[in-house]
């Protein structure tokens, strides 16, 4: 498998954002909702300047839940990346992998729907007592600039619930728009760049719908499914459809 070394900076800096289609106003306005949410609600609320390729935020709860610093998360922007210092170190390499490869999905879509998911995380950090816990971290996009590229980045983090024995990073894909999901694989989403249709495409081959019915139910041509057909095959390193759903079953893309 081909290493994926692109960084989540790179992956940043693709947007090309620019100040002039930036207005900070809606940011100050922004942090002070979050700093009276703060005293409501009791997760660890973080927001990333995409622009600056910075952390802007992060909420006094992070102090009170996790064991944080309490000078250091008030001055976070000038910290690094201090808020990923207790994430556990072989978590910390996962997620920063899946970060990328998901930016990479997000980047491979219309740009019209790029601001549509939330991208839903497990993994293990550390807490005022020393011990490793596992907490759920939701991202999606705050704010847009003028043009409409995804500048604000917010994350909510709060203790998981299942505090399941693992040593892997989950993570699950949210479409705000519709309320579907799915849950990607680090290895799958690192060796292929499948679309969001060519996923569609697999799901109904796996139906076991035919060219036209698949063309028919998503609006499309037939030429068109064929060529989603021959994408899928490229892409997952398989002969025919019965491999390719069986290797989509064997990574979680398939019920």
């Amino acid at each position: 498998m081909k290493l994926n070394t692109t960084t989540r900076e790179e992956m940043w800096a693709k947007q090309h954002l620019s100040a002039t289609n930036i207005d900070y106003s809606l940011w100050e306005r922004d942090k002070s909702i979050l700093h009276q949410l703060s005293k409501i609600v009791r997760d660890c609320t973080f927001v990333v300047d995409v622009y600056k390729c910075k952390y802007a935020y992060a909420s006094p709860n992070f102090v009170d839940l996790l064991g944080y610093d309490r000078h250091k998360i008030e001055t976070l922007e000038r910290q690094g990346d201090y808020l990923e210092s207790r994430i556990h170190p072989d978590d910390r390499t996962q997620l920063a992998a899946l970060q990328v490869t998901l930016s990479q999905f997000i980047y491979s879509l219309p740009f019209e729907q790029r601001n549509d998911y939330s991208n839903i995380y497990s993994f293990r950090i550390l807490n005022a007592k020393q011990q490793y816990i596992r907490v759920t971290s939701r991202h999606q996009v705050l704010e847009q600039d003028c043009n409409g590229k995804a500048w604000l980045i917010i994350g909510n983090m709060d203790i998981s619930p299942d505090q399941k024995i693992s040593e892997m990073v989950d993570c699950t894909v949210l479409n705000l728009k519709n309320g579907e999901t799915f849950t990607p694989s680090l290895s799958f989403m690192t060796s292929t760049n499948l679309t969001n249709r060519e996923i569609e495409v697999l799901r109904l081959i796996q139906k076991g719908l035919l060219s036209k019915e698949i063309a028919d139910k998503l609006c499309i041509s037939i030429h068109t499914v064929n060529i989603h057909r021959q994408n899928l095959l490229r892409k997952l390193g398989v002969q025919n459809s019965i491999e390719a759903i069986r290797l989509g079953q064997e990574i979680g893309l398939l019920g």
